[in-house]
């Protein structure tokens, strides 16, 4: 079967502009009748920012979604294709929302660039519209987006003290940077060092850690948004 890609539709107001976040565990469910639309959510799935949430790519329209939520739940996220124009598009929302658990958010890719559509469709509680064919990284932002909050301020900074050989004193400044920062300043604070053979700061601040940088880059996907936002006033995590 040969796949053909269309060039991309003009963008409606409203979109989440560059936002593309790593999305959480969750359920996806795709229904696609397209071969196109089918095979950019194939790409989107492998994508490593998908790698958390398990999706399931299935053929059909809204009728085969609500004949399958009929008895069962509704995913965390919906991605569904619908053909025609506004009013079928509405039509077929209607009769899909009696199937739809309310926590559920719904992604509505259609064949109309239509604004009084897409404001009627947000109106209703549908969370994007894409209009069709969208490629990959467009239904990867538009997952990610739904779990971002953009009035949330930055969880952090970051910032990498690097000597230029073995011996510099980069360590020791970048431990006594980060003890200032914790101790005089409370600021919230992790040390991590990233010399895997000779860290030096557990010895530093005489800290047992429980796991080094190794074990922690050999396990990413424990990694989420909650152990990203929880610290210690002063943490180090090299042995």
């Amino acid at each position: 079967m040969t796949v053909q890609t269309a060039p991309p539709a003009p963008e409606l107001p409203g979109r989440h502009g560059d936002v593309v976040a790593l999305v959480p565990r969750i359920n996806i469910d795709a229904f696609c009748s397209n071969p196109a639309i089918t095979e950019a959510m194939r790409v989107a799935a492998s994508d490593r920012r998908l790698a958390r949430a398990h999706i399931d790519i299935k053929l059909g329209g809204p009728q085969a979604a609500a004949a399958l939520y009929g008895d069962a739940p509704t995913p965390n996220v919906l991605i569904v294709e619908i053909e025609g124009g506004r009013d079928s598009v509405l039509a077929e929302l209607a009769h899909l929302a009696d199937a739809c658990d309310p926590s559920t958010k719904v992604i509505v890719i259609g064949h109309v660039n239509d604004v009084v559509l897409y404001r009627e469709l947000i109106r209703i509680g549908v969370s994007e519209y894409l209009v069709a064919p969208p490629g990959p990284l467009h239904i990867i932002e538009a997952i990610g987006a739904l779990y971002v909050d953009p009035k949330a301020g930055q969880i952090g900074r970051i910032l990498a003290f690097v000597g230029a050989k073995g011996g510099a004193g980069s360590s020791t400044i970048a431990h006594n940077v980060g003890w200032q920062f914790a101790r005089k300043l409370m600021i919230d604070t992790v040390i991590v060092d990233l010399d895997l053979a000779f860290g030096t700061a557990g010895l530093n601040f005489n800290i047992e850690a429980a796991q080094g940088i190794a074990e922690a880059l050999g396990q990413p996907e424990r990694v989420d948004q909650s152990s990203r936002r929880s610290s210690a006033p002063l943490r180090a995590t090299a042995r």
